[in-house]
């Protein structure tokens, strides 16, 4: 494990507890919920060729892999948070929907020789002390033909506009997040093909309008 990820675990496991205030997060209102809906019915059908096997990385409070799950996905989520993961877990439970919730490096997850149909990571990848690896690791993880859909974009944390979230996190590559052009940049070499999908100017996947840019990347290997 690297040297800061004791200290990004300590933040998200202090964070757990609200975590689900931010309405992109908790997904707690009806139209948030719905826009995210849709948005992952399109990116992973659970009509054929789905149901899937889907690994969330980054799952934070298992808000994603609900929506999947309650899809009929068999979804895996890993996380570097335990406080992140009992709420995750307390949640699906609480929707009587199965996952399975595994503590651990996201950008190296404790899955062993299992492969995925599809991966999954939101807003994850700024967090991490070398997300090209990471990016390496996941597409590795995927059978022929596997998708590999990350959520990102460039932001600030509200509130932290010139501190960083953690210890150490002014070491971090990709702090504050990462373009579109510069992500497709490095996930194009290891992918069959590759999309970009802008997301800033749907207000309701945010519960807000934003002025910052937020995207999807969808790949096949």
């Amino acid at each position: 494990m690297h040297e800061d990820s004791a200290a990004i675990a300590e933040y998200w496991n202090a964070a757990a507890s609200s975590f689900d205030d931010e309405p992109d997060h908790g997904l707690s209102t009806g139209p948030t919920r719905l826009a995210w809906t849709r948005l992952l019915e399109r990116w992973v059908p659970s009509a054929p060729p789905g149901p899937f096997d889907v690994l969330d990385v980054g799952c934070g409070t298992g808000s994603l892999s609900m929506l999947l799950a309650r899809r009929g996905h068999r979804v895996t989520g890993v996380d570097l948070a335990p406080r992140m993961l009992e709420r995750a877990r307390a949640k699906l439970a609480e929707a009587g929907l199965p996952a399975r919730f595994l503590t651990g490096d996201a950008a190296a997850p404790p899955v062993g020789e299992e492969r995925f149909d599809v991966l999954l990571c939101r807003h994850l990848l700024w967090t991490l002390p070398d997300p090209e690896a990471a990016l390496r690791q996941w597409t590795a993880l995927l059978r022929p033909g596997g998708r590999l859909v990350l959520v990102e974009g460039r932001w600030r944390e509200p509130g932290q506009d010139d501190a960083p979230y953690a210890a150490g996190a002014g070491r971090l590559p990709w702090s504050g997040g990462i373009g579109a052009d510069a992500l497709a940049g490095a996930v194009r070499p290891l992918v069959a093909d590759l999309r970009v999908e802008p997301l800033s100017g749907d207000r309701d996947l945010w519960g807000r309008p934003v002025d910052d840019e937020r995207f999807a990347l969808l790949a096949r290997v």
